[in-house]
């Protein structure tokens, strides 16, 4: 298998250029060694520095265009080189063969320094001036070289060359630019001699989307067919014979009767890497779309469908929630609509990672008794991570294998502020932002809201989370609702932007009902987003809530927040217990209000000042108006009689 096929530039992912800086230590050769392996002729006198040289497209056989840029090696220059560093593909660092002193220096200066400058890209080291070094002397490259690249394991390769000889020199910059274009870092693990994790998930998605009778194998058929697409030829049926025969000597599990195994793929590949033939399997994941990071290329992941308006969210087309259906009962073994743990690590080993591990996805669903998610907690997960990182859902929808264009699995939602002007909305996820002080009960809301009791969650948190969860409807229907808990000491942070309440569907303030200080506070938060929303154009419907209705409240709390409530324009507080699960249908009713985006926006003072204002100015300008059309009829009347009187006398 895999007869490589040069030339992979027009494929997504692939570089479309290589930039290589040379470095090293003054009189090394570089000069020298630019030219030689640039004009296939030894320089008698070069001048110290180079200007950038470009190699013809035809010069290297994968036809990527290649610039190599020398540097000064004077230490006043030491802020040049880095800069160059910045914008460079991959180093090339020399030593000169018949100095030693040179070669010291590797692991001296140049190598730690390059450590220094955080350089993460591929490090070619050439030994220069070959031709000069002492016959006497011999030393294998491979003794010379062995310690240095222990210690520093990120140099990819060592080469001797000689720029008088004509020795190798373009066959430096060929493996430099080989190291960029077909990278070993990211497939292969040195020390344990494997694949990595990433590359073994990239390999195994390409071979399921081949596996067209998903029978867990590859035909000769599909070989033929992977074959054809990574490489342009068919492969003979004495080389499928042969390619099995390979497998099954070393792993007997890596082919049964239907075909190819997936492990068998997989040993394929390490093979092939530990032979050095690199560019086959980068051959196979550039056709597939991926990049040097094994991740998606961004051409498959065009910016222009996830383009919105701040005040504009994401939501999940029909046809990716119907994809994601078939994909939760594919991936639920025993159809007891639980997704363990195990079986939605198996849904995204396709993928580079799983996505659900950390913040802000961990812990951010309803949680079954086993552990698992629900399909309405597997479908909220998707929603949230869609409102919040839409490409990146996206991403991970295609590698799960999602069949449709990009552009068909999300839908960009309408303006809030035209849902506001039109007195309704259409979106099917709502946010809702939890302000509060802190202890007001804001952590153990979103608790229950999980389905958490009170008993097993009394921890609370200062930390931004979220949580998302189905809300049934009154007519039986559901929509998601995604709650983000703002720490009462993130609220400032939160209005650096001029955006921040572009994302919101609804504000709900917390207080402790038995703490008039917390009342007050979440007094004071309710006064801030409503003024901020005024001055921005972002306003949002808020709710009160009253908490630990279980406590004896406060009696100036409970008639200073009716009044407060009715003075701005919005519900009264609603009384819950999260210690006894009485939310008063709290979460019915953010909804509710939500989808209701031009009423219970609360009216500060200023807000209201200024909309007296607004109305007294509109008066005037139509009093002025009014008075205008009527001087200009008044004089057209008079013209008119004037007109009349001259004639007739």
């Amino acid at each position: 298998m895999a007869r490589y096929a040069a030339g992979t530039v027009d494929c997504p992912g692939s570089p479309k250029s290589v930039r290589i800086v040379v470095v090293g230590d003054k009189g090394t050769g570089k000069s020298s060694l630019i030219v030689a392996a640039a004009t296939d002729s030894f320089p008698p006198n070069v001048p110290p520095v180079l200007p950038d040289y470009k190699l013809p497209v035809e010069f290297f056989p994968d036809g990527i265009p290649v610039t190599i840029v020398d540097t000064s090696s004077r230490p006043e220059d030491r802020d040049m080189v880095a800069e160059e560093l910045k914008h460079a593909d991959a180093v090339v660092l020399t030593y000169a063969c018949d100095r030693p002193e040179t070669l010291e220096r590797l692991s001296e200066y140049w190598l730690p320094e390059l450590r220094r400058l955080e350089v993460k890209i591929p490090i070619i080291v050439a030994g220069c001036r070959l031709d000069f070094r002492d016959d006497n002397n011999q030393v294998s490259l491979e003794q010379v070289m062995s310690p240095i690249m222990q210690q520093f394991r990120e140099i990819e390769t060592c080469i001797e060359c000689s720029a008088l000889k004509q020795l190798q020199a373009q066959e430096v910059f060929y493996y430099a630019q080989k190291t960029v274009l077909h990278p070993t870092g990211p497939l292969f693990d040195q020390d344990s001699q494997a694949l990595k994790p990433r590359c073994v998930r990239a390999l195994k998605r390409i071979f399921i989307l081949c596996d067209h009778d998903r029978d867990g194998a590859l035909s000769e058929a599909e070989l033929n067919d992977f074959q054809v697409k990574c490489f342009h030829a068919p492969l003979q049926p004495s080389e499928i014979e042969g390619v099995k025969r390979v497998v099954q000597e070393k792993l007997p599990e890596g082919v049964n009767e239907r075909g190819l195994t997936v492990t068998g793929f997989l040993f394929l590949h390490a093979l092939f890497i530990e032979k050095g033939r690199l560019e086959t399997t980068w051959t196979v994941l550039r056709k597939f779309g991926y990049n040097n990071d094994i991740r998606l290329a961004e051409e498959l992941l065009p910016s222009t469908i996830f383009k919105g308006a701040p005040d504009q969210s994401f939501e999940l087309t029909n046809a990716a929630i119907e994809f994601l259906k078939g994909m939760y009962m594919l991936f639920d073994d025993d159809q007891d609509n639980n997704l363990r743990p195990q079986e939605i690590e198996d849904l995204f080993s396709t993928a580079p990672e799983s996505p659900w591990k950390e913040a802000p996805y961990e812990d951010a669903a309803e949680k079954t008794a086993l552990g698992g998610l629900s399909f309405d907690a597997f479908l909220s997960m998707w929603s949230l991570m869609t409102l919040l990182e839409p490409a990146r859902s996206v991403e991970n929808l295609i590698y799960i294998g999602f069949p449709g264009d990009p552009s068909t699995a999300i839908r960009v939602t309408r303006r809030r502020r035209l849902d506001r002007k039109k007195q309704q909305c259409e979106r099917k996820v709502f946010q809702c932002f939890v302000f509060g002080p802190n202890n007001a009960g804001k952590s153990s809301l979103l608790n229950c809201f999980l389905g958490r009791s009170y008993a097993d969650n009394q921890e609370s948190t200062t930390d931004e989370r979220y949580a998302v969860n189905m809300v049934d409807e009154s007519g039986g229907a559901k929509k998601t609702l995604i709650m983000r808990e703002i720490p009462e000491d993130g609220v400032q942070g939160l209005f650096s932007s001029k955006e921040s309440l572009a994302a919101c569907d609804i504000a709900v303030f917390v207080y402790d009902s038995s703490d008039e200080s917390s009342w007050k506070r979440a007094t004071q938060l309710l006064v801030e987003v409503a003024t901020y929303g005024e001055a921005t154009g972002y306003e949002v419907p808020c709710l009160m809530v009253s908490a630990k209705d279980d406590l004896d409240s406060s009696p100036i709390s409970i008639q200073e927040s009716t009044r407060m409530t009715q003075d701005m324009g919005i519900e009264p507080p609603v009384s819950i217990s999260s210690k006894l699960g009485d939310f008063n249908n709290l979460f019915r009713k953010i909804l509710t209000t939500a989808q209701h985006p031009h009423l219970s926006i609360p009216e500060t003072e200023a807000g209201k000042s200024r909309k007296h204002y607004n109305r007294l100015i509109n008066r005037s300008l139509m009093a002025v108006s009014i008075g205008a059309a009527a001087v200009v009829v008044g004089l057209a009347a008079y013209r008119v009689y004037a007109t009349r009187k001259s004639s007739s006398a």
